[in-house]
């Protein structure tokens, strides 16, 4: 006979009830999006860590406190998961960021409009930036 601990059986009913169908905008950046690497490449930086890693566990830290929206177990079960399966192909830590979007949109604390429209002020933000650099 099988002992199932308290985790084990929380873990197998936060599984089962994700939904794990893809939400088109992060399907898109799965699809279509680029990768540290390649912008490392690109723009000649030696970093291995993009520069938005450290917001991102930071995000994570601040969503891992008492009676959050997003438990740390149920997060990182989550993020396990995702990342096997719908995010499998991404990088980390894209696949990271994917998989806290898809849970977060998933949960209702934001969704995809508001995500892309975040999205596009954080892009015309980098290309005037570019822009800057390239009119010298």
């Amino acid at each position: 006979m099988t002992i199932l601990r308290q985790e084990d059986i929380d873990m197998q009913r936060v599984l089962e009830n994700l939904d794990r169908a893809p939400i088109p905008l992060l399907d898109k950046i799965r699809r279509e999006g680029r990768v540290w690497g390649d912008l490392c490449e690109q723009y000649g930086v030696d970093n291995p860590n993009p520069p938005w890693k450290a917001f991102l566990e930071g995000m994570c830290d601040a969503l891992s406190e008492e009676a959050c929206a997003l438990p740390l177990l149920e997060r990182r079960w989550e993020e396990d998961e995702l990342s096997d399966s719908t995010y499998a192909d991404v990088p980390y830590p894209e696949r990271q960021l994917l998989a806290l979007a898809h849970s977060l949109i998933r949960r209702g604390l934001f969704n995809e409009e508001e995500l892309a429209s975040r999205m596009a002020v954080v892009q015309q933000r980098l290309t005037k930036s570019e822009e800057y650099y390239t009119d010298e």
